[in-house]
């Protein structure tokens, strides 16, 4: 019994994450210096991120005889993160209004260290909303793949995609299948550098309290406490209320992606996941069209770990700092915060870089006081990764059912650990939906 748990991955990573937590905890020195086994792991992953993307989002453009369906799955997806997304945004300052997160700290931001935050604040001069979207287009067609961007990756894929889509009946369905037959390569790549997930998940655990400490988390335990209760109650309310819509539990979700999410605790970065999760989806019925586009799409703009955290933490600063806020000046944060949180990848510290961009545009809270935040911002990365990687995962199925490209059935048997027919392919129209009042109840 004990050697058929320890073959699990999951049990594997959630072991390693412990250990990685003792010997932080016991042997600091040691902890810090295991540090390159989690970016070592990150690496490896990334090293595939981004052919996996081209060639999934490629094959789901160029096998649809309908390219209008394409962009309707876009538009549709676009829709859909940008109102989940601000639901997180006004939740996110809403809790910090209701329990004053930071009151108390009297923090002088004139005795702060500047040079801590530099790094960021250069980093965030640079994301203005033109900089942002000419940043889409790579110089060059394989710079997007050296530079593992995944918005030009996904650029240069719809285009390629159409051009494929284009092409007469016999090449498209040879260069078609090319792709497909090179997105198999790069899945079992995956496959393989997965297996090691539980080193990294040690050395990326070892390294976060080696170098932080426990006491970084404990003297800022508050705003870190209430980051996660809110994002919990995020994905349990608003997120188990689209996941009700659609027709599944979301503790039966969570149940079924915990291997992807024990990881990201163990690297703070949802990219570490991001090829696991797209089979992942396609394994609950969603269409391989719908998957290919939404979860990479996702990754830059829905983002709702990200957004909790970026109001959250503004209202704790201005608090932390007793800088008064006037409704005006909240609402400006809220609406730059829906401008800034776009296009932040799941990559540690992205979140970090996006929050000094918002701060800058409210003067009156110093920005040298984001100092304080640096060492908890790695138990909040985690926080972050989890939350976006649930958010995407939920979207995928909810963008998939308002497309008619979801397979009710399929996703019972699948969130039920029940084995399917055709699993991993999405049956459009062929099984009806449940009405939503009827039969749309989480899954028990």
């Amino acid at each position: 019994m004990i050697r058929r748990w320890l073959s699990l991955l999951y049990v594997q990573v959630l072991l390693a994450i412990v250990i990685g937590v003792a010997v932080g905890a016991i042997w600091p020195t040691t902890g810090a210096a295991m540090k390159p086994l989690g970016d070592a792991f990150i690496k490896l992953i990334k090293l595939v991120i981004a052919p996996v993307v081209f060639c999934t989002v490629v094959h789901g453009i160029a096998s649809v005889s309908d390219a209008k369906s394409v962009g309707r799955v876009g538009v549709k997806a676009l829709v859909y993160f940008e109102v989940v997304s601000t639901f997180a945004l006004i939740i996110g300052l809403l809790v910090a209004r209701t329990f004053h997160t930071g009151s108390g700290f009297n923090i002088d931001p004139a005795q702060m260290n500047a040079n801590a935050i530099q790094s960021f604040t250069q980093s965030a001069a640079k994301d203005s909303v033109t900089a942002h979207l000419m940043a889409i287009i790579p110089d060059t067609f394989f710079g997007a793949f050296v530079n593992g961007d995944l918005l030009q990756v996904l650029f240069l894929a719809v285009i390629t995609g159409f051009a494929i889509n284009a092409l007469p009946t016999r090449a498209r369905e040879a260069a078609s299948g090319a792709v497909d037959s090179l997105s198999r390569i790069f899945f079992g790549v995956v496959a393989i550098v997965v297996k090691v997930a539980p080193i990294g998940a040690f050395g990326a655990m070892a390294f976060t309290i080696g170098a932080y400490g426990v006491r970084s988390l404990l003297s800022l335990g508050e705003l870190v406490a209430t980051f996660y209760l809110t994002s919990a109650l995020f994905v349990l309310i608003v997120l188990g209320f689209i996941g009700w819509i659609c027709g599944f539990s979301i503790l039966r979700f969570i149940a079924y992606i915990r291997e992807e999410l024990l990881i990201v605790l163990g690297t703070s970065s949802s990219e570490s996941v991001l090829p696991q999760i797209m089979r992942k989806m396609e394994g609950l019925g969603c269409s391989p069209k719908v998957v290919g586009i939404t979860v990479p799409l996702g990754y830059s703009f829905n983002l709702d770990g990200t957004n909790i955290y970026m109001t959250l933490a503004t209202m704790f600063l201005a608090y932390a700092t007793n800088t008064p806020l006037t409704l005006y000046q909240e609402l400006v944060i809220l609406l730059v915060a829906m401008l800034t949180s776009k296009g932040a990848s799941g990559v540690t510290g992205a979140g970090f870089v996006t929050l000094a961009a918002t701060l800058s545009v409210i003067p009156d809270i110093p920005i040298a006081a984001l100092a304080i935040l640096i060492g908890i911002d790695k138990f909040m990365s985690e926080c972050r990764a989890l939350t976006n990687l649930v958010g995407n995962g939920v979207a995928c199925v909810a963008i998939s059912r308002w497309e008619g490209e979801l397979n009710p059935a399929q996703l019972r048997a699948a969130l039920h650990g029940q084995p399917v027919a055709g699993a991993g392919v999405a049956i459009k129209d062929s099984v009806p939906l449940p009405e939503p009042r009827a039969s749309h109840r989480p899954a028990e």
